[in-house]
């Protein structure tokens, strides 16, 4: 299992800063070259090309301190699409007149 960088990878957040590092983690499926590994992305990543060089991909490291890691909620499906329900807005702030 390995991470996948976004560098290269548009994003839908409004800034660059906003979205995530790493998306994945991944399943490896087969080892393209010395520097490229061929990856299972999930059906909503059809336009991320699966074969990504080394530089771009991070092993998954597992804690050895139990219950450490929270998986993310699961998301909600409205109208055959994945939805995240907001619990709370922990800060905000104006600048120029808009809400960040």
């Amino acid at each position: 299992m390995v991470w996948l960088s976004s560098k290269n990878i548009k994003s839908t957040t409004p800034t660059k800063t906003l979205s995530e590092r790493w998306l994945g983690p991944f399943p490896i499926l087969k080892k393209v070259s010395t520097h490229a590994y061929h990856l299972k992305l999930r059906s909503q990543w059809k336009s991320i090309h699966p074969v990504s060089h080394i530089s771009l991909l991070e092993p998954v490291k597992t804690s050895t301190i139990p219950n450490r890691h929270q998986e993310p909620p699961p998301p909600i499906i409205i109208e055959e699409e994945e939805e995240w329900e907001v619990s709370q807005i922990l800060d905000s702030k104006l600048k120029r007149g808009q809400l960040w």
